[in-house]
């Protein structure tokens, strides 16, 4: 419609701020919102258009950003009180991508603080809610992003995936989520959490989305020494609607105790629709997947507390004023007011873990124990092009119902944590619901397959109709999220 000049991209961008404004009450899924910003980008895409200037595969499209990606001039929270007011002197490698591809920005969007969690209720300001149900979750660490596409209030948006934040919140909105082979998308600019498991993935409606969005954000970096040197493919190119003889695993360690029954039932149903579109299924093994959340949960808490030490009150962000001259007590207090109970948490566990006679026995172990989960997937996939599983063991749950547990909440990422741990890529796509809630299914594949999930994932879509549903979101409560006009 852009293109055909049936609609302009001013046009656009206004009706996405009046759904924002519309529902954004409920929803609460921005920390900032970016109107002036965004209408004048929107503008300037529409006077290039008339000028009939080359323009950018995203022109005037209109796109959410996880507040934890750095935006010149533009507060960049990290949905934490130590950089409520941090405006960042540089763009993130992926914002200055999608600028040149002439996105727009409508704004950043609410998280779980530092990334930590899977329900983004550990947001130092407020917790999102999922569209599809106001007193239940959206999932985390990028529910926010999630939410916004999920509620019509963004065509696309961008999260991190450390552990599963990318899909996770994807699989509990019903949206199309993919976390990026490590290494495939630049890391400049993303605010670390886990320097070793951090990606930057988006969320979008469909896989023919997915596949421009991965476009734009792909490729070498030279700003960023983790990003791997490797051509980028024709993501769109792959969409060919055949699938007619790839192999899909089940891995067995994937289908245990737990999981809801309308999950398992989605999967099955998806599995069948693979197999009908002509695609060969097998079972396999991952054998050391039981060890996942253990490992990660000493590997990124370790690297956590490294990353964090960075907030000490002296360079930039909050800054517990202190009178006693004592740099120990500042430093001290600026920690204890700046960071909230889950960052501490992992911040404690991960300096235990690295701590003198500790850091063998616990995170040289944990690093082994990644090694052995690599090898399965490895040798899965001299087997199969893509593995089949669920994206989480239930539905979204309630808001406050998972909190007073933290190991409860952290097995939601039970299914996606081995990705990361291994590097490589994966996707949740919407399948059949349950109890009328959005159900995601993933499918894992190799370092730098996306474009063999996203054309399974493209081919499910063309005959059923779960990603094209869409929530009928209450309008009751005032937006929380700030203003920039």
């Amino acid at each position: 419609m852009l293109r055909l000049r049936e609609i302009s991209s001013m046009e656009l961008t206004r009706a996405h701020l009046d759904r924002i404004e519309q529902v954004e009450g409920s929803v609460r899924a921005f920390v900032t919102v970016t109107e002036d910003e965004a209408m004048r980008e929107a503008e300037h895409v529409d006077q290039l258009r008339r000028e009939g200037a080359k323009l950018g595969p995203l022109a005037g499209i209109p796109i959410a950003i996880k507040d934890v990606l750095c935006t010149k001039g533009i507060v960049t929270t990290c949905s934490s009180r130590m950089l409520e007011h941090f405006k960042p002197p540089f763009d993130a490698t992926v914002i200055k991508k999608l600028r040149a591809a002439h996105a727009i920005m409508l704004g950043k969007t609410n998280m779980d603080e530092f990334a930590m969690g899977s329900s983004t209720e550990n947001s130092a300001f407020f917790p999102t809610r999922n569209p599809w149900d106001l007193e239940r979750v959206p999932g985390g660490s990028s529910g926010g992003s999630a939410a916004a596409v999920a509620a019509g209030e963004a065509m696309a948006s961008l999260g991190s995936d450390t552990g599963g934040s990318v899909r996770q919140p994807g699989a509990l909105t019903n949206t199309v989520a993919l976390k990026p082979t490590y290494g495939r998308v630049s890391r400049f600019g993303l605010i670390a959490f886990a320097s070793s498991l951090d990606q930057i993935g988006p969320f979008t409606r469909n896989a023919q989305d997915a596949a421009l969005m991965m476009q734009t954000i792909s490729g070498h970096d030279p700003l960023d020494s983790t990003a791997m040197n490797e051509t980028v493919p024709d993501y769109a190119a792959a969409l060919t609607g055949d699938i007619k003889g790839m192999r899909i695993g089940v891995p067995k360690e994937y289908f245990v105790e737990g999981i809801e029954p309308g999950v398992r039932a989605s999967v099955d149903a998806a599995i069948k629709q693979f197999e009908a579109l002509g695609a060969e299924i097998g079972e396999c093994s991952l054998p050391h997947t039981k060890y996942g959340i253990a490992a990660y949960y000493i590997i990124a808490p370790a690297e956590c507390s490294a990353n964090l030490a960075r907030y000490d009150g002296v360079r930039y962000g909050f800054s517990a004023r202190d009178t006693s001259g004592d740099i120990i007590a500042a430093m001290s207090e600026t920690r204890e007011q700046g960071f909230g109970a889950e960052v501490k948490r992992r911040i404690m566990l991960g300096t235990y873990a690295l701590s003198s006679g500790y850091y063998d026995a616990y995170y040289l172990k944990a690093e082994k124990v990644r090694t052995l989960i690599k090898q399965d997937f490895d040798a899965a996939f001299g087997r199969f092009d893509a593995l089949i599983c669920p994206t989480t063991p239930g539905v979204a749950f309630k808001l406050g119902a998972k909190t007073a547990d933290p190991y409860t909440m952290y097995l939601n990422d039970v299914f996606t944590i081995p990705a990361n741990l291994a590097g490589i890529c994966g996707v949740s796509f919407p399948g059949e619901f349950s109890e009328g809630l959005p159900v995601g299914v993933q499918l894992l594949g190799p370092a730098f397959g996306e474009p063999t999930l996203l054309r399974l994932v493209d081919a499910f879509q063309r005959v059923t109709d779960y990603h094209t549903r869409m929530p009928e979101v209450a309008t009751k409560r005032k937006s929380a999220a700030r203003k920039r006009r």
